[in-house]
């Protein structure tokens, strides 16, 4: 490896506190920069790149096919490695300062009305242990909006029943508190007092909420295998996954009226360019039931 790269994720995991696999994509990308550096008949390295340099490489990557938010990724990734550069005065200025991110027409995501989820939870079998292990999941999953992740490794000590927060680990090992609502606080209450007790578990994952039989923790796969089971079991057509409930989550708070700053807050987003794509969906929303109800439509 590069001793650019090197350094650049060793910055990333010891002063920016970023996640391995993020670190580990932003290498692989990087990677792709030294590969079209190598390529050039000057033969010079990124660090003495200039704008001419960066915009060849944006058409290479372009004619490898890449689709414009791979491209954008990739920038982004390119831009923090030259600000680090800037920043440890390994270069005088930022060649990236001025390169232009692929336009990226953003897709708004699946989202499902709350009958379409009152099925899918009126679909687990409750008489069961697994039924309600399973039933406290997409509770969970819809009533706090987590990422797969952040379910798979929720804590029984993050779990604030009397105040009816949840403390979750987000992106980049960020803490932040959610507002748990009462049907999934009393489902996650009736896992854990009635079936998760009784449950021998494994050394180590005593603290975890959920668990499988054999007393260790869920794996996403199977997160995402039993939403996908229940939205067929219902009969919704839509593509359907963990992620659609906390893109639901989301839509129906701001439909109802929520501020973009606290949905922001509650789904970890660093960003409120993030978030806002909700008020999209919201305008989308607002049309529909102006065409299908207004008078004159």
């Amino acid at each position: 490896m590069h001793p650019a790269i090197k350094s650049f994720k060793a910055y990333l995991k010891l002063e920016r506190s970023f996640a391995s696999n993020s670190i580990e994509a932003y290498g692989r990308d990087l990677e792709k920069l030294f590969q079209f550096a190598a390529l050039q008949e000057d033969k010079l390295s990124p660090e003495k790149f200039t704008l001419a340099h960066l915009r060849g490489f944006i058409a290479w990557i372009n004619e490898l096919g890449m689709i414009p938010s791979s491209q954008a990724r990739i920038l982004s990734g390119v831009k923090a490695f030259y600000k680090y550069l800037l920043m440890e005065d390994l270069i005088t200025n930022d060649p990236s300062e001025l390169l232009e991110t692929p336009k990226i027409q953003r897709k708004l995501p699946d989202t499902l009305s709350i009958n379409d989820i009152d099925k899918m939870i009126g679909a687990i079998d409750v008489s069961t242990p697994e039924g309600t292990r399973n039933k406290a999941i997409i509770e969970v999953l819809y009533g706090c909006g987590l990422r797969v992740s952040e379910l798979t490794e929720l804590r029984i000590s993050n779990v604030y029943r009397e105040i009816e927060f949840v403390k979750v680990t987000g992106k980049g090992s960020k803490e932040r508190l959610v507002p748990i609502g009462s049907e999934a606080l009393k489902a996650l209450k009736i896992w854990l007092e009635q079936v998760r007790v009784h449950i021998p578990v494994k050394r180590g994952e005593e603290d975890l909420v959920f668990l499988n039989r054999r007393g260790t923790r869920l794996s996403r796969v199977y997160v995402f295998t039993l939403v996908k089971q229940l939205a067929e079991l219902t009969g919704l057509k839509k593509n359907v996954s963990p992620h659609t409930l906390r893109h639901s989550f989301a839509t129906h708070l701001v439909e109802g009226g929520a501020d973009l700053r606290a949905v922001q807050e509650m789904l970890g987003h660093e960003s409120i360019t993030t978030t806002e794509i909700y008020t999209h969906l919201d305008r989308e929303y607002l049309k529909s039931t102006i065409i299908e109800f207004h008078p004159r439509n």
